[in-house]
């Protein structure tokens, strides 16, 4: 492969990928501590339309990345309200969540900013730039593998290795500490947590704060890093990809992070099949291209959800014995 083509197929899957790991990590989380999450691409749409609105609306960053959590922190606290406190169904829930989510953004983005849905784009300051942009400008002349480290892993913003970083700390969280082990018997076997002298309750309802945490992340890169603003469903089913890689990825974040970067890299890669010449059929479709990923997202959900092995306290209301 030529090199410049590599370091920018890299570059692009890393960019692409990242909205899914924290979104990814964030339902690990949840579903860790037995509450399932359908709302992640709801929520992420919210935080995203927060971040573009107090972006565009102060000029601040660190406001615009905290509205973002704040909202999707209060959605995961909705959600919680819903299936932990009042033992609601926890699919239902996260669907109507989804649907509150496309309505609201679009209602109050046409109300606010009067652009069909839309937000203003936020000015250049206001972006999240690139972490290291002299060092990766120095290594684009180093022979051999120059390009693949500058524009590659070297050329990104903060928010993409904070998304790299975080799979190793989620690992450590869950599986080497004492909260990870109460999260994990909370997410199957919660009469035990409680019978321990845990509360079943505070524990869902830490996972689901950092959860809203890790999607307003998600949401905030959007339009931070990504793009210059928000618009209409601009998540475009993120969320559901970053829930078929947490299943793909068995619950356990390292596999979940491989499972992200596979839909990164059909992202990346259907970017750059578009308008090539096949032997033999033509010019690909822009339409089949850009369905690669929607349709990996639903072989992965049919064929990998009987397979893997789900808390078994996922989905299931929880009721304290008296």
């Amino acid at each position: 492969m030529d090199e410049a083509l590599a370091g920018s197929l890299l570059a692009s899957t890393l960019r692409l990928s990242t909205p899914l790991i924290f979104c990814a990590l964030a339902g690990l989380l949840s579903e860790r501590s037995g509450v399932v999450d359908i709302a992640l691409e709801g929520k992420m749409l919210l935080a995203a339309f927060a971040a573009g609105a107090c972006g565009a609306a102060f000029g601040s960053t660190w406001l615009a990345l905290l509205a973002a959590m704040a909202v999707a922190v209060g959605m995961s606290w909705v959600h919680g309200l819903a299936c932990v406190s009042h033992r609601g169904d926890q699919v239902v829930s996260g669907v109507a969540i989804n649907i509150i989510a496309v309505g609201i953004t679009a209602v109050l983005g046409a109300a606010w900013f009067h652009q069909g849905g839309q937000t203003p784009p936020v000015s250049e300051a206001v972006r999240i730039q690139a972490l290291w942009p002299g060092l990766a400008q120095a290594a684009l002349g180093w022979p051999v593998l120059g390009t693949v480290l500058g524009d590659g892993l070297l050329g990104h913003n903060a928010l993409v290795y904070l998304a790299l970083l975080l799979v190793p700390l989620v690992w450590w969280l869950v599986f080497r500490t004492r909260f990870g082990l109460r999260l994990r018997a909370v997410g199957e076997n919660p009469q035990m947590v409680e019978s321990a002298g845990v509360s079943v309750t505070r524990l869902r309802y830490t996972a689901l704060t950092l959860n809203g945490m890790l999607c307003g992340l998600a949401g905030s890169y959007l339009v931070l890093a990504q793009s210059a603003s928000f618009s209409q469903n601009m998540t475009a089913g993120r969320g559901f990809m970053a829930l078929a890689a947490l299943i793909f990825g068995r619950w356990q974040p390292v596999k979940t992070l491989w499972a992200c970067l596979l839909f990164g890299f059909l992202d990346a890669a259907a970017i750059r099949l578009q308008g090539v010449q096949v032997p033999g059929l033509g010019e690909v479709p822009v339409q089949v291209i850009q369905a690669l990923p929607y349709v990996l997202t639903v072989v992965l959900l049919a064929g990998f959800m009987g397979q893997a092995v789900a808390p078994k306290a996922l989905g299931v209301p929880y009721t304290k014995e008296r």
